[in-house]
């Protein structure tokens, strides 16, 4: 069964780090959800996972959240024991959203906290306070939603190694059953790169800060109880992300909307990043995306880039002899720097080798 991802692009202003399509053109909300539900009806399938992101899908209002997801189980075979993850702003969460998503179907909620200090909430363009956080997991508690998840940032310019440990604690506070965390990428064509482009031609990142960060993290969370599933991906006892699990294991997916990708082994597909087309093609019965035919060496080299990710690594087993023996070899050498390990057929990136986990799996990868 695949995972379906619906890509709501809207969001009431623009973060200056992202690098997601996304448009503050609110008005066009109704007509986009119509297409929406119309490419769902012309690509049923059976569903496992549903995953509303964006973009800011809380933007939407309620009679749309359900109105897509009546048309996804209209034309679609959704499994009973299903995760529909809807991602938001926690200034968007009021008593009554909060109390509309249960009724929806809606079992988990994904947000965006970012930061805990008000001064780099304001240096981000993000819309909400450090306190809208806590009060929005408090209203989804009280709606009955027991799946909360909330994403981190660290290595803004300037932090310290105590600026990221108050983060963690306050994020540690909410008692929410999962936390990604990400490092603050600096993404050409951002508004942030921009910015420091013209306020310091050498900013620098600190690398070795960030790999402290990193390591305050890990050990923060381990020690709270919360299992290390994946790079950035932390969870208690079965509050794994099961939509995103679905990537890192090579599942098929389905993307819907604008920008939306899709993917089922043999090709990938993604729809045009502009509204405008994607809204006109859709009302003309088509669905405006280009496609790649991913041959042998891609797919191995995909299975790199997200099996490596998780805490079970690759199963090597999966793997043809061609490849086995390939990645065996080119494995060897980090295997001696205790970088990688293998157990149990599995080739698992070691805690020192998540530190330098883009060179390791880029050495694993088939080149022309």
């Amino acid at each position: 069964m695949a995972g379906l991802y619906i890509h709501v692009p809207f969001c009431k202003s623009r973060c200056i780090y992202c690098a997601f399509y996304s448009t503050t053109l609110l008005k066009y909300r109704q007509r986009y959800v119509d297409a929406v539900c119309k490419e769902i009806a012309l690509r049923g399938e059976n569903i496992d996972t549903i995953y509303l992101g964006g973009g800011t899908p809380s933007q939407l209002t309620i009679p749309q959240l359900k109105q897509l997801l009546e048309t996804i189980h209209l034309y679609n075979k959704v499994a009973e024991n299903n995760e529909i993850t809807i991602e938001c702003n926690p200034d968007d969460v009021s008593e009554e959203f909060a109390s509309a998503l249960p009724q929806l179907g809606i079992n988990r909620v994904s947000m965006g906290a970012q930061t805990f200090d008000n001064e780099r909430l304001l240096f981000l363009h993000r819309r909400h306070t450090a306190e809208q956080v806590t009060l929005a997991v408090e209203r989804l508690r009280k709606a009955g939603i027991h799946n909360i998840s909330i994403d981190l940032m660290y290595g803004f310019p300037n932090e310290t190694i105590n600026d990221w440990e108050y983060d963690v604690d306050a994020a540690l506070r909410l008692d929410v059953e999962h936390l990604s965390a990400y490092c603050l990428m600096i993404e050409e064509g951002t508004p942030l790169y921009m910015q420091l482009r013209v306020e310091s031609s050498e900013f620098k990142v600190d690398e070795e800060l960030e790999r402290q960060m990193y390591e305050l993290l890990i050990n923060k969370l381990t020690a709270a109880g919360y299992e290390h599933y994946e790079i950035s991906n932390f969870a208690k006892l079965g509050f794994r992300s099961r939509h995103n699990s679905n990537y890192w294991r090579d599942i098929p997916y389905i993307g819907i909307g604008a920008a939306a990708h899709s993917y089922d082994r043999q090709c990938r597909s993604w729809n045009v990043a502009d509204i405008h087309q994607y809204m006109e093609a859709i009302e003309r019965d088509e669905i405006p995306c280009e496609r790649e035919l991913i041959n042998e060496d891609t797919h191995y080299n995909d299975r790199i880039t997200v099996a490596l990710r998780t805490k079970e690594g690759l199963d090597l087993n999966s793997l043809t002899t061609r490849y086995r023996q390939y990645i065996t070899e080119q494995a060897r050498p980090y295997i001696v720097e205790n970088l990688l390990r293998i157990q149990d057929h599995h080739l698992i990136l070691t805690r020192k080798g998540l530190f330098v986990s883009d060179m390791v799996m880029s050495d694993l990868m088939m080149v022309d």
